[in-house]
């Protein structure tokens, strides 16, 4: 059984590969020879992650795997949430993604913020399973750190002083929203 992950985001399809280890783990554009391309337009991350997978053929040796992620600003009402990617507009870099995000908060007490990651999988049978997974912390002052994609530069996990990107890959990993997410789900693989 190999599992497929429907992303076109190269960081992210290694991160899974990285979390997942051993498993059989396929990119979606060496699978079928083109980009995986979905419709980001649901009003939740559970609704995006079954998007990306649910159109997706069925094969008795393949499960498909998706996820939609965010950070979730307490200072911004909890955007940018499900427009985490696209809020600095399309295209944008980390950095500017980051420094959007900063300028937003510039001036605010309230530093709290949650990345959330909902894991689905689609199983050859049709049926989907999503799992989700979370972390809470605060956002630095500052871009910190090279390592990590997204916002990790200006994360930083309850109980930590250094951003995800200041943090060796093992440790974020383990922390965070995605790595959690995708510990839950590779019971589901394995069973």
């Amino acid at each position: 059984m190999r599992v497929v992950v429907a992303s076109g985001n190269a960081h992210k399809v290694a991160e899974i590969q990285s979390i997942l280890g051993d498993l059989p783990v396929c990119r979606f554009d060496d699978v079928f020879g083109y980009p995986h391309d979905a419709v980001e337009d649901g009003l939740t991350f559970e609704a995006n992650a079954i998007k990306k997978i649910d159109f997706l053929p069925l094969f008795l040796d393949t499960i498909y795997l998706s996820d939609d992620s965010g950070l979730e600003v307490e200072a911004l009402n909890g955007a940018p949430g499900i427009y985490s990617a696209r809020f600095a507009g399309a295209g944008a870099t980390s950095s500017q993604m980051c420094t959007k995000i900063l300028s937003a908060i510039a001036g605010e007490s309230n530093r709290q913020a949650r990345f959330r990651c909902v894991i689905a999988l689609r199983f050859p049978d049709g049926r989907i399973d999503t799992i989700s997974g979370g972390v809470d912390g605060v956002l630095s002052h500052e871009m910190r750190g090279g390592d990590g994609f997204g916002y990790d530069p200006i994360f930083i996990p309850d109980g930590y002083t250094q951003t995800f990107a200041e943090m060796s890959s093992k440790l974020k990993h383990e922390l965070s929203h995605r790595g959690r997410a995708l510990r839950l789900a590779a019971e589901k693989l394995l069973l």
